[in-house]
């Protein structure tokens, strides 16, 4: 019984092992044409980078938490040098376009990347480990005797670790496609004081004597 019992338990491994070939960690897995519906919309992440002027970072972050607010978006982090915040990615021009009018933007940059393929990797795992879990759990019920019972449960334990990674990774890859990144990065312009002042308008003056259009 207990010969029989082991090699149920590889026999599901081996199982296991095959629906995952092909898939490596930091690799992507690519489908074949027939594992996707015509109709299937892309799944894509589409971030902004953008490079702004302004006279007053604090007045910036604040116009910044606003707009998002808005938007029904959210501030991810909010600085002196740079700024990050996610609006929903249908309304990633409105937001590029208001914050176009809180400074001078000297740099803009807009960046997509098509995460179709890994999403359904990870949801093709997913379901897998979900299955060898089930099957699992049927053998633990069949279990007479407290080692086989541990090795079951041995398994068991990662498959549940590898099932909750998964989810985290869809979930974020969901979360990232939703919400668009915009990065800022802030120049805040530097006041002149009094004698900077008389400098600035001096060197005008100059100008004015000795070129003119």
């Amino acid at each position: 019984m207990k010969t029989t019992f082991t090699m149920a338990v590889l026999a599901i491994l081996l199982s296991s092992c095959s629906q995952y070939s092909g898939v490596t960690s930091g690799s992507r897995r690519y489908f074949n044409k027939e594992d996707f519906d015509p109709k299937d919309e892309r799944m894509m992440i589409f971030n902004a980078s953008l490079r702004l002027s302004v006279k007053n970072a604090d007045t910036l972050n604040r116009e910044l938490n606003r707009l998002t607010t808005h938007l029904e978006g959210y501030s991810v982090t909010l600085g002196y040098e740079k700024s990050t915040i996610r609006v929903p990615a249908l309304k990633l021009n409105d937001a590029i376009g208001e914050i176009s009018k809180l400074g001078r933007m000297s740099e803009k940059k807009l960046t997509g990347s098509d995460i179709t393929e890994e999403f359904k990797d990870y949801n093709v795992r997913l379901e897998n480990a979900n299955k060898a879990r089930q099957r699992y759990l049927e053998l633990l019920q069949k279990a007479e005797n407290v080692e086989a019972m541990l090795k079951v449960e041995k398994e068991l334990e990662r498959l549940n670790g590898e099932i909750d990674m998964l989810k985290g990774k869809m979930a974020r890859l969901d979360h990232l496609a939703s919400y668009s990144t915009i990065e800022i990065d802030v120049h805040q312009r530097e006041k002149p004081g009094i004698i900077g002042y008389v400098a600035l308008y001096t060197y005008k003056g100059v100008k004015w004597l000795f070129v003119r259009r």
